[in-house]
């Protein structure tokens, strides 16, 4: 019989492999719930488009036009005055969004508040149902990132294991609402986790294909458009494709830049910001009234823009431009809602129109459809940062393989340019500008959260400036510490200084007290700095450790250059740990 040290290594392998069954099995469950949950909010914003008489098909219905232009004029108004009433119970009073749920995994902060994930899929909800020109893809994927969150907090997870089940639900709602489990899989690592970790993989797969099977079987939702098999294009038509991913990448930056604009613009008007979707829901309105096509997500407006000749080379242009302009007010001015299916709209309108231009000079008719999908995954892909889930929406939406190679050419090009000249994603570009830079990967952004108040050490000399020299020296030698801080009688720091220069002023007899003494040239961080700031500056220290200060330059302690180390080392550890399937 094995000895219990030769049955240590089996018995830690088979629970391993319990654990990870178990996280497979809670991958399930949490896509089977994200599922039921994405499909009841989408079924919940058709009722209100009809009701409220905001889509199509409501107005068709509407006995009377005067009620219809009635509706067209209240409903975005009274949904944004119910919509900022509903985020003053909202931290910062925002709606939560991706990027939330981006920012908690990549900084390995997990746990996604339960009240502010409901709030924002209520406000969310009510923003759609009122037709704001908005997106019901964020909001669906945000909510089935805190549904994961939860499930990770009520059995009490790891953070490691928070992540996988908040990257869970995010693929079984985009499973879910797009008929598309394999992007549902993409996404999750592609966008949320930006790894892709065989310990996560499997999880995230049992939460998309059971979403899309409960999605597309069980609840018998509907793809987002169907196209029938396309003519094959010309060899020529793949360099228009490239060409038309470099125009979208254009067109991606200044969708993006009008929301961000829109933003800024909006903190300066004179408004309570429980007011400000009103004002975005009257000028929707009063737009409407003209152009109904800008109204809700626009479904109809992307699947009829697939048709070649249903609308106009004008008409195009002036729907792209009002979209575009309606959708960065909406968002800019409060109202709750993704980017990504305006983008698909917007990316539709504008790869139409090159299709319609090129087909005044001659080019098939039957290839429009290419130019309508390679525009549209051209603006889409940037804007979320995720060129292989655009690709894989339009293969899964389509089951065309041509289809998706001319994606593609568009793609090379569309993504890498928007990078360089934009960001990485609109998601991206909103957490640099709350402080949290992606754009050097998922270590550098844990180093920036984790603060340098939890390496505070009280084992420091501290003296105070009229401290004797040669009790100065004496103090060193007995801490066996090669440095001191000098502190008032107020506790204010004052500076460092080193035993060895101590020890030469005592030999040449030019100091007696530590006031005489020229102060080292120091760093100093506050304790709210991060460890990656704290890394940064140790370059700058030759001695033991970094002086800790508060914003009123009392001294609180200081932080180890050995410490900084080994919480470096720990917190990248934890991410291999994490990013290759150890532990």
């Amino acid at each position: 019989m094995d000895s219990p040290l030769a049955l240590g290594p089996k018995v830690r392998r088979v629970l391993a492999i319990w654990r990870f069954l178990g996280l497979v099995l809670l991958g399930a469950l949490i896509g089977g719930v994200a599922a039921l949950a994405a499909v009841g909010f989408v079924n919940a914003v058709v009722w209100l488009n009809d009701l409220l008489l905001i889509s199509p098909r409501g107005r068709m219905m509407a006995a009377d036009a005067t009620l219809v232009v009635l509706a067209t004029l209240l409903v975005p108004t009274l949904g944004g005055l119910v919509v900022g009433q509903l985020h003053r119970g909202l931290p910062d009073g925002r709606p939560h969004t991706p990027a939330d749920a981006i920012a908690a995994v990549q900084t390995r902060r997990g746990r996604l508040p339960a009240r502010a994930g409901g709030l924002s899929a209520l406000s969310a909800l009510v923003s759609l149902g009122a037709g704001a020109s908005v997106g019901q893809y964020g909001p669906l994927v945000h909510l089935g990132a805190t549904l994961g969150s939860q499930a990770a907090r009520l059995l009490r997870l790891g953070r490691s294991e928070d992540n996988i089940t908040i990257a869970c639900g995010v693929a079984a709602a985009i499973a879910a609402a797009f008929n598309a489990p394999l992007a549902g899989i993409v996404f999750a690592h592609e966008v949320v986790l930006r790894h892709y970790a065989l310990r996560a993989f499997a999880p995230v797969a049992a939460a998309a294909i059971v979403g899309h099977v409960l999605a597309t079987q069980w609840l018998a939702q509907g793809a987002l458009f169907h196209i029938a098999d396309p003519a094959v294009p010309r060899p020529w038509e793949f360099a228009l494709f490239l060409v038309l991913g470099g125009l979208g990448a254009l067109v991606a930056g200044a969708y993006m830049h009008a929301i961000l604009g829109m933003g800024r613009l909006a903190k300066r008007l004179p408004l309570p910001l429980s007011l400000r979707p009103a004002l975005a829901g009257a000028l929707l309105g009063l737009t409407a009234l003209w152009v109904p096509d800008i109204l809700g997500m626009g479904q109809e407006t992307l699947r009829f823009a697939t048709l070649a000749g249903a609308y106009g080379g004008g008409e195009l242009l002036l729907v792209l431009g009002l979209k575009l302009a309606a959708t960065a007010l909406c968002l800019g001015l409060g109202f709750a809602g993704g980017v990504f299916s305006p983008a698909l709209v917007i990316g539709t309108l504008f790869g139409a129109l090159a299709g319609t231009l090129v087909m005044g000079l001659g080019g098939a008719q039957e290839t429009f459809i290419f130019y309508a999908v390679c525009g549209m995954v051209a603006v889409t892909a940037p804007v979320i940062g995720a060129p292989l889930t655009t690709l894989l929406i339009v293969f899964e939406l389509t089951g065309s393989y041509a289809l998706t190679t001319a994606a593609l050419a568009s793609v090379t090009l569309a993504s890498p340019l928007a990078a360089q000249l934009f960001g990485r994603s609109l998601f991206d570009i909103q957490l640099a500008r709350r402080g949290l830079d992606l754009s050097a990967g998922r270590g550098r952004a844990v180093l920036q959260e984790a603060r340098l108040a939890e390496l505070i050490s009280q084992d420091a000399v501290t003296l105070a400036p009229e401290t004797p020299l040669e009790h100065a020296i004496s103090r060193l030698g007995q801490a066996g510490h090669g440095e001191a801080y000098r502190v008032d009688g107020e506790g204010r720091y004052r500076g460092c200084v080193i035993l060895a220069e101590l020890e030469a002023r005592r030999e040449a007899g030019t100091a007696h007290t530590l006031a005489d003494c020229p102060e080292t040239p120091r760093p100093v961080l506050g304790p709210q700095a991060s460890l990656w700031e704290a890394m940064h500056r140790l370059q700058q220290v030759t001695g033991e450790a970094i002086a800790v200060v508060d914003d009123e330059e009392r001294f609180l302690g200081v932080a180890y250059e050995s410490s900084i180390a080994r919480a470096f080392l720990h917190h990248s550890d934890a991410l291999r740990r994490e990013e290759h399937g150890a532990g």
